[in-house]
């Protein structure tokens, strides 16, 4: 959502960087070309306005730390300022009451409420141990009741059993009698919408919040409503009091004002962004890392906090156990595909490590998307287990049988090998890794003994090795593509032939030593 901002606050940036000494006049125009990024991806006018006034406040007379240049003090300014635009603090959703817990969801009809509201739930059941009770207070869509109770199903989380002809205030108070007697520690309410804000909405949303009484009042907004979403925001929160949002399709090709605008205008934290359509696809709303992500830096904590909640911690060691034993056959390089994909893909994965973002048109190119990991898994899926095993004795016919059974060509058989044959060699040294914060990440993928979450000190290490972050006093946004997790550089040596320009190396470190750009012939 945020990947026009991102690429020309990045220009901007960029240039300002490149000078050893900055004049008024060099953040004058700088601020003139921000104010036109911002207005550009739909953020309200008066938060633009703002936001360029504290930095130009900041940046004016700025005290600049003597490892710095004066450019990269401006960025840290406008990252300190986009901080505070998007809420400075995480502020997940709050359960701190006597139960149960009533959670209202509302929004206008299409924005996702339903669908969001299971992934709630999942969330808490899972995440936060909670037993949840779902109720449908939507009488007016068609088999809105029904949809929640299928999703309930999907999700192993109870629904309010429906009886026909209840308004939603009946159905509100049933379910929070049903929720106290049975020992539920939460109820989400799932609101009815409406195609535009009318008072008959607002009416029955304000009758519903008086009788369940909720400690917390959800609005969930699609984010590629734009500038719309904000007066959405504003209100829902003058006539019902909302106490946050949550922003739904923030991985489609919205331009991103609504986040930084409906934070700053209501005053009401965003506490949830939906990422995709899958039901685990529900992340928290980090200010300081979507300023990171929008600044072209990266998010590596969320990486690792996405790597631990994906990856079957048993599977992954039982491959670091083979790898140690010099071990690593194609049904290993299978399940590192597998959960590369558990992780978000490609794009997820490379949309989380600084640098990369520059080099989009690049990787767009070369031809690098996730569907590259299926055609993969789709030619060692169309071997025999005796070949997965021992990928040596394949030949020639052996290899046009693959290729037929999984509709690639021979050329991209051969290549999967030569990959296969890489990783092979380097798998047991990258399983030794054992000590310090890289060696802690190793291990979450299945590279090492243990196990376990990196400290905070630890991911803080990680972030400055990969170049990310902005320490407080001293920027560290590198003018080249920083170093990669492990230590090497996946982004050198531009030249490197075969793959992808400047990704040429064997293994993406931190993944099990997967590399999705080797091998690839001009």
């Amino acid at each position: 959502m945020f990947e026009g901002l991102s690429e020309k606050l990045s220009g901007i940036f960029d240039a300002l960087t490149r000078r050893g000494a900055l004049r008024e006049e060099d953040v004058a125009t700088a601020l003139r070309e921000v104010r036109r990024a911002l207005l550009e991806a739909d953020v309200a006018l008066d938060v633009v306005r703002a936001f360029t006034d504290k930095v130009r406040e900041r940046a004016v007379g700025a005290q600049v730390v003597k490892s710095v240049t004066p450019g990269q003090m401006v960025v840290k300014i406008v990252n300190d300022v986009l901080v505070e635009t998007l809420g400075s603090d995480a502020d997940p959703i709050n359960l701190d009451a006597a139960p149960p817990v009533a959670i209202m969801v509302v929004g206008l009809q299409g924005a996702g409420k339903t669908t969001t509201t299971a992934k709630i739930a999942k969330r808490l059941a899972e995440r936060m141990k909670r037993k949840v009770l779902m109720a449908s207070l939507d009488v007016k869509r068609p088999a809105a009741q029904e949809q929640l109770a299928v999703l309930g199903r999907q999700v192993g989380v109870d629904t309010l059993p429906i009886v026909a002809g209840q308004t939603p205030v009946q159905i509100a108070q049933r379910a929070e009698q049903a929720a106290r007697l049975q020992g539920y520690d939460v109820v989400l309410l799932d609101t009815a919408g409406r195609t535009h804000i009318d008072e008959p909405l607002m009416a029955e949303m304000a009758e519903i919040k008086a009788a369940a009484r909720p400690h917390e009042i959800l609005l969930v907004a699609d984010s590629l409503t734009g500038q719309d979403a904000v007066n959405l925001a504003k209100n829902f929160d003058e006539s019902v009091g909302i106490t946050g949002i949550v922003l739904t399709r923030t991985d489609g090709d919205g331009r991103g004002g609504a986040a930084l605008s409906m934070r700053a205008v209501t005053g009401k934290p965003i506490k949830l962004i939906g990422t995709g359509e899958k039901i685990d696809d529900l992340d928290d709303f980090h200010p300081a890392r979507i300023a990171n992500r929008i600044l072209g830096m990266g998010d590596i904590v969320a990486l690792v906090e996405k790597a631990a909640q994906s990856i079957d911690a048993e599977k992954a060691q039982a491959i670091a156990e083979r790898m140690r034993k010099g071990k690593f056959d194609l049904d290993d390089l299978a399940e590192q595909l597998a959960q590369v994909e558990k992780i978000g893909g490609l794009g997820g994965i490379l949309g989380m490590l600084p640098g990369v973002a520059k080099m989009k048109d690049q990787i767009a190119k070369a031809g690098v998307d996730d569907r590259m990991i299926k055609r993969q898994r789709a030619m060692i899926m169309s071997m025999t287990p005796q070949e997965r095993r021992s990928p040596d004795i394949l030949k020639a016919s052996r290899k046009k049988r693959i290729a037929a059974g999984s509709g690639t060509k021979v050329e991209d058989l051969n290549r999967l090998l030569k990959q296969h044959r890489q990783m092979a060699d380097m798998m047991k040294a990258m399983g030794g890794a054992k000590r310090g914060a890289m060696g802690k990440m190793a291990q979450m993928f299945g590279l090492g003994g243990g196990g376990g979450m990196p400290s905070p000190e630890e991911i803080a290490q990680m972030q400055k090795q990969m170049g990310a972050g902005l320490p407080p006093n001293m920027p560290n946004l590198p003018s080249q593509p920083p170093a990669g997790l492990g230590g090497a550089n996946p982004f050198a040596n531009p030249a490197a032939k075969p793959g992808l320009p400047g990704l040429g190396k064997p293994g993406l470190p931190g993944l099990g030593g997967f590399n999705p750009f080797g091998g690839k012939k001009k």
